[in-house]
């Protein structure tokens, strides 16, 4: 996504990213909506639903824009967990070091 002239990113957070997917596929998410696995969409612990971030791969500088649909992750150091399109998207395998930056 390109940034806008003059106007210039604000990173959000900063740490571990995780995924998941399908053993949550078809349960309802924390927004009240089905979570799809084949979504570009996350979890986050306290940012409002709906909100679309962009998240950047701190190794590959890979980046993606994803929208907050449930709450999460619950381990300990980690600041987001994408579903499994999101983290096929970035290039993830497991656990990725990453940027969030607001994308609104």
């Amino acid at each position: 996504m390109p940034q806008r002239p003059g106007k210039p990113e604000r990173a959000l957070q900063q740490g571990l990213a995780s995924w998941y997917g399908p053993g949550f596929h078809g349960r309802k998410t924390a927004s009240g909506e089905r979570f799809d696995q084949n979504a570009l969409t996350a979890a986050h612990r306290s940012l409002p639903f709906g909100t679309k971030v962009k998240v950047v791969d701190q190794k590959s500088g890979r980046a993606i824009v994803v929208r907050i649909n449930d709450r999460g992750p619950f381990k300990h150091g980690r600041v987001i967990d994408l579903s499994k399109a999101s983290a096929e998207a970035l290039g993830m395998g497991g656990l990725a070091r990453v940027q969030i930056v607001s994308a609104e």
